[in-house]
């Protein structure tokens, strides 16, 4: 599944889903009329080239979430997510660059949804997805964005399909992090154990440029 501290899925992934609000105007990253919207290595610095591939992993000690609820803990927590992104475009700032998400994964993941004995898997299906990245740190996925878990249960394993058109995600210079908060993901098939709607949640930090020489960070100008 891409405020981008050092550009942030997906979702997804996702992931899922790699990819979730936008923060408020006053956090958002600093603008230069003189710099790209994504520069590598500082604010301001040398322009991410088209073509370059950013990836990222969860940040240290955080996990991804799906939740049936904003403030409860019920439902998948993974303990490990990448994404991975190739730039199309990255115009002068202000401005919006343009990337394919091309890769999300969620693993070691853990349930505790009544019923279930454990996660077999949690897939993010119909890549890439669209992904823009803004100047004041609005990181947006859209396309067919599904997510596909399979949960083990006590009569065998359940499959639980997710779908939404969008996630939207904020993108921060000081922490080199996108973050992800409670973006919705509706259940499309799967019986009853899979709850209506899932709430999915991840911070992806450091984002780097994976394309240059020493994966420097990545920032949003």
């Amino acid at each position: 599944m891409p405020r981008y501290g050092r550009i942030g899925a997906g979702l997804a992934a996702l992931a899922l889903l790699t990819g979730l609000g936008a923060a408020p105007a006053a956090a958002a990253p600093s603008t230069s009329l003189a710099s790209s919207v994504l520069t590598y290595g500082s604010v301001g610095g040398s322009a991410v080239t088209a073509g370059d591939v950013v990836k990222a992993s969860l940040a240290s000690g955080t996990s991804a979430t799906f939740y049936s609820s904003t403030t409860g803990t019920t439902g998948v927590r993974c303990a490990a997510s990448t994404f991975s992104a190739t730039v199309l475009t990255n115009p002068a700032a202000p401005g919006t660059a343009t990337e394919s998400l091309t890769a999300q994964s969620f693993t070691s993941c853990t349930s505790n949804v009544f019923g279930t004995t454990g996660v077999q898997s949690v897939t993010v299906n119909n890549l890439p997805y669209a992904t823009s990245v803004t100047s004041a740190g609005v990181v947006t996925i859209s396309g067919s964005i599904q997510s596909t878990v399979v949960l083990n249960t006590l009569l065998g394993p359940t499959t639980c399909v997710y779908r939404t058109a969008s996630l939207t995600g904020s993108a921060v210079n000081s922490t080199n992090s996108i973050t992800f908060t409670n973006q919705v993901l509706t259940k499309s098939s799967g019986p009853s154990t899979c709850f209506t709607t899932a709430y999915f949640s991840a911070r992806y930090s450091p984002v780097l440029d994976t394309s240059k020489t020493g994966s420097p960070a990545v920032y949003v100008n």
